[in-house]
């Protein structure tokens, strides 16, 4: 490992340096191409030599991103990104480990291994390419698809409720839960930065449009004409503004949200101040677009919507490990397997 001497004498990296020799093999036009540049321009700045670091992906579209990334990676089996990623981590803490799934492969074979990344609090950075539909096998619905969908398996329309992929993570004890999308990639870069700073399990839900099962789902967001009505961009310690010049905000009334029109006589100062470490504040965020309050529909959230310091796991595990031995000492690993609870048959 490096000395910090050593690391300050080297020079520094590029978003060339971390572009493997691989041919990138997405459909012109997938929103992937977006996301691996933004991921390749800001990981220069994070200070981190390339030996350090470690993809682990599932199975999907979005999991060939491993391949791209000139870093130590793994290309894993589907649904199981998580699993192998959290034993990455607690064999070797000190490498920056990052996560890729798409929205099939993290909230549909892998929703268990989701959630309990989310509560476990590892110090992983996930990054979910959320396009509602599964790319890979040709355009079936996925998890997140909205209700009515049509697709390949569902041809007259889904008839389920889909993940809203923010409040699965804070239901789950997230620590960090933040939003951004692919056609916004100063956005994006700032979000990955943050997730990168984060010590826990960042979750980082990235819309991607899928130009060839799911084109312009999520234009609305990022079109000029609709942008600055449909999308809210939220930031700690600032009030929650949005609409065409600004025009609108977002206040409290008890735990309901209100929109208000600042044009109309309402004050800024009485606008609702992002607080991203007030959890329950934090799942009324989430929840904009998936409830309309009074029948009123609220534009979709981008940004950091929830940050927690706590321990990470692997940190826990090690403090009761070095609790252990300066109690006991280094315990017997077959003492260890064997257990307390032991007989002999006569």
């Amino acid at each position: 490992m490096e000395t910090i001497a050593e690391q300050q004498a080297a020079p520094k990296l590029t978003a060339k340096d971390f572009a493997s020799n691989q041919e990138v093999k997405w459909c012109p036009g997938c929103g992937d191409y977006s996301i691996l540049k933004q991921v390749q321009t800001v990981f220069p700045d994070f200070g981190v030599p390339k030996e350090d670091i470690v993809f682990i992906s599932g199975i999907g579209c979005a999991a060939r991103f491993t391949y791209y990334m000139d870093t130590y990676g793994l290309h894993s089996i589907h649904g199981r990104a998580a699993a192998i990623a959290s034993g990455v981590k607690a064999l070797n803490p000190h490498l920056s480990v990052w996560m890729v799934s798409g929205d099939g492969d993290a909230f549909s074979i892998g929703g268990n291994h989701f959630i309990h990344l989310m509560r476990k609090n590892f110090n992983i950075n996930y990054m979910v390419f959320n396009n509602e539909i599964y790319g890979l096998t040709k355009g079936q619905y996925s998890p997140t698809s909205g209700k009515g969908k049509i697709a390949k398996s569902t041809p007259y329309g889904s008839v389920e409720e889909p993940f809203n992929p923010s409040e699965l993570a804070l239901g789950a004890r997230s620590s960090f839960v933040a939003r951004s999308l692919d056609r916004d990639p100063k956005h994006m870069q700032a979000v990955l930065k943050r997730a990168n700073d984060h010590k826990g399990t960042s979750f980082v839900e990235i819309y991607q449009n899928c130009p060839v099962f799911n084109d312009g789902t999520f234009f609305a967001f990022s079109e000029k004409e609709t942008k600055q009505e449909q999308s809210i961009y939220i930031e700690h310690g600032k009030p929650l503004i949005f609409g065409n010049g600004g025009n609108k905000g977002i206040k409290l009334d008890g735990t309901k949200p209100v929109i208000v029109n600042l044009e109309d006589g309402a004050s800024a100062n009485d606008l609702w101040i992002h607080d991203e470490h007030d959890k329950t504040k934090a799942h009324i965020i989430a929840s904009f677009f998936d409830t309309a309050y009074d029948g009123v529909d609220f534009p979709r959230p981008f940004g950091v919507i929830y940050s927690e310091d706590r321990a990470t796991y692997e940190e826990s595990m090690q403090n009761q490990i070095d609790e252990l031995i300066a109690r006991k000492g280094k315990p017997s690993l077959d003492k260890i397997l064997s257990g307390d609870k032991t007989w002999t048959i006569l």
